[in-house]
């Protein structure tokens, strides 16, 4: 009897072994099954994304310029950064220049494309080079004989730029159009640090070098005074210029305008808008709904959206584009702050940029380096780091043209120095040729609060730099030779590049900004010209160096060079670039309440104040005695 209940228990325990088996084949199958599952799935979204972006074009569309965010030449940050920024809702949006204009030279060639629709409620601006460059982007799209129409409840100065560019400009009858000029007034700390207990200790070579002034003084200098006068007013021409010609108007009556304007509204009973159409600044007083009933009628009705047929331009770019292949001309984007070492899109690192410059170096199919600047300079070791990486392409033979943007002042200047041929936009901000230090110290403040410090040092030297003491003077003195030499290099670099007299690259220098227009007349930047300009300069000089002609090489591509992104990156940013795509309140009323500064100013103040003392900040928790700034610290937009 005991020997059959063993025979069964082991029955039992060898049938319980394999339901175990079983299920542990069925477990692993399953979790086999859902890994290929999820694997599947990621794939399938991929390849939507990565790989179906074609848009079918039914004859006609319109091709919808909804601009939203910051005119830019690099999105700034990398994909942690977009991500956060969603998840956080304080994304920035911005528009590649690069990709409006791209966008606009395939539609003007596209038969299905019948018209361009700008939409600017949301278009934030960018400097007057990027407006500029959108520009005369869109002329090209009008040559096609193809019409633009622009729209928004209410324009700004810098949506204006663009819209003034369309064939007809359309706003809402609570809209109107507001034009206000260039200038800027900037907060001085002086007095607020003075009561605090902290000083700034500034250490400067350059008598316009006026970017440190905020911390010491307590209003701008006289030469700071000047020399922002001398580009204000070239600049505020060459926007009036610009909007005049466009709009066919009488030059001058811009700015004749905005002197009568206080009688001229109160003439016209307060509407603004009907005075924007006396003034001949828009064409048309109409509604949003109104202008889509139009468009309906026009180029025909889509039944899916119930409204007029059309393609949103970041859907129509992400269909059309083509892929680089072979030889090329490499673009590398030297946007924003310069610093030491690496920094995300929308900086400048002094590694990470000198990187993809020394790529594009020893890379055979790059036939020549355009450097797109946009900087108001910063880190001189940064600086240095990218101008020699240049230096070391055109050494080996490579063509490097500059192109400058928006900026490329003070350290953005340092870097366009290695060049075959430097070219500016008339309305570049350039120069800020000099050098600065801040070493703001507490001793004040630790005194008010009743705090001591002491201990000891082998040298006199060790922590000599102390921010809750006062400056030692042999520091001062350091730090001054130091920013002296510095300077010494930085015109004597000048000198030699611009092939200009020493004594005369000084008296130009002296840390004065100008514009590309006047830089020119100086001889700092070779010529005037945009960034298509700079890409047909690369283009000869490699027909040049390979014995072509230039018509053979005048359809050389140029393709953007910056770190390789994995399909993961791709598939992320793509997403996240359609987030947020409602369309925007059309309240003509609350654009013009936001743009008086009814609302937010208390915001407003308090940003403009933690921006500005943030800089001491940094300065206070670098691990160095002190840095050398190339930095202009300028901020013209229109």
């Amino acid at each position: 009897m005991k020997n059959l209940f063993s025979k069964i228990k082991g029955f039992f325990q060898l049938i319980n072994q394999g339901l175990l088996k079983v299920s542990d084949w069925m477990t692993k199958g399953l979790r086999i099954a859902l890994v290929l599952g999820v694997l599947l799935y990621a794939v399938g979204i991929g390849w939507v994304v990565l790989y179906s972006d074609k848009v079918n074009l039914e004859d006609p569309t319109v091709l919808v310029l909804d601009l939203k965010g910051v005119l830019v030449e690099e999105s700034p940050g990398g994909l942690k950064d977009q991500v956060l920024g969603e998840i956080q809702g304080n994304a920035t949006e911005t528009i590649r220049l690069r990709d409006l204009a791209m966008t606009l030279e395939l539609a003007a060639k596209d038969k299905h494309i019948d018209r361009v629709l700008l939409k600017l409620d949301n278009f934030q601006g960018g400097g007057l080079v990027s407006l500029r460059e959108a520009a005369s982007a869109i002329e090209k799209f009008k040559a096609s004989g193809k019409p633009v129409i622009a729209w928004s409840s209410m324009y700004d100065q810098r949506q204006y730029y663009l819209a003034a560019q369309a064939n007809q400009i359309l706003v809402h009858p609570l809209g109107g159009v507001l034009i206000e000029g260039f200038g800027r007034s900037r907060n001085y700390y002086k007095d607020a640090l003075d009561k605090l207990g902290v000083k700034a200790n500034l250490i400067r070579v350059g008598q316009f070098k006026s970017a440190g002034e905020p911390y010491v003084l307590n209003a701008p200098s006289t030469e700071a005074l000047k020399a922002e006068a001398h580009v204000y007013d070239a600049m505020w021409s060459l926007y009036t210029q610009g909007v005049e010609k466009a709009r066919n108007l009488p030059q001058g009556s811009v700015s004749q305008n905005i002197a009568k304007l206080p009688d001229a509204l109160v003439n016209v009973k307060g509407n603004t808008s009907q005075l924007a159409l006396d003034w001949k600044w828009v064409d048309k007083l109409q509604t949003f709904e109104a202008l889509r009933e139009t468009l309906m009628k026009e180029v025909g009705k889509n039944e899916e959206i119930q409204s007029f047929r059309q393609v949103h331009w970041k859907d129509y770019l992400r269909s059309e584009i083509q892929k680089v292949k072979g030889d090329h001309i490499a673009v590398i984007v030297a946007q924003g702050e310069i610093g030491d070492g690496r920094e995300p899109a929308g900086k400048v690192g002094g590694l990470s940029t000198s990187e993809l410059i020394r790529k594009a170096t020893e890379d055979k199919e790059v036939k020549a380096i355009v450097l797109r600047v946009n900087s108001p300079g910063g880190s001189v070791y940064g600086s240095e780091l990218i101008r020699d990486q240049l230096q070391i392409a055109r050494d080996k033979g490579k063509p490097v043209i500059i192109s400058m943007g928006d900026l490329a002042a003070s350290g953005g200047y340092w870097i366009s120095m290695a060049s075959d041929l430097v070219i500016a936009d008339p309305a570049t901000i350039t120069g800020s040729i000099g050098v600065f230090a801040m070493l703001p110290t507490g001793e004040g403040l630790m005194s008010k609060i009743g705090v001591n410090t002491g201990g000891y040092k082998t040298t006199w030297l060790a922590g000599a730099y102390d921010p809750r003491k006062s400056l030692d003077p042999r520091i001062q003195t350091m730090v001054q030779s130091s920013i002296e030499n510095i300077y010494t290099d930085f015109i004597g670099k000048v000198s030699q590049t611009r092939k200009l007299d020493l004594a005369k690259v000084d008296e130009l220098a002296q840390g004065r900004i100008w514009t590309g227009a006047q830089a020119a007349q100086h001889q700092l930047v070779d010529r005037l010209g945009s960034f298509s300009d700079a890409i047909q300069e690369a283009r000869q000089r490699v027909a040049k160096l390979e014995g072509q002609t230039e018509a053979s090489a005048k359809d050389m591509p140029f393709k953007y060079a910056g770190p390789k992104k994995s399909a993961f990156e791709k598939i992320a940013q793509k997403f996240i670039g359609q987030i947020g795509s409602t369309e925007a309140d059309h309240s003509g009323l609350s654009q013009w309440v936001q743009l008086t500064g009814l609302v937010g100013s208390e915001a407003v103040l308090l940003q403009t104040l933690g921006q500005d003392l943030s800089w001491l900040q940094t300065v206070i928790s670098k691990q160095q005695p002190f840095g050398a700034a190339a930095h202009c610290l300028c901020e013209i937009t229109p």
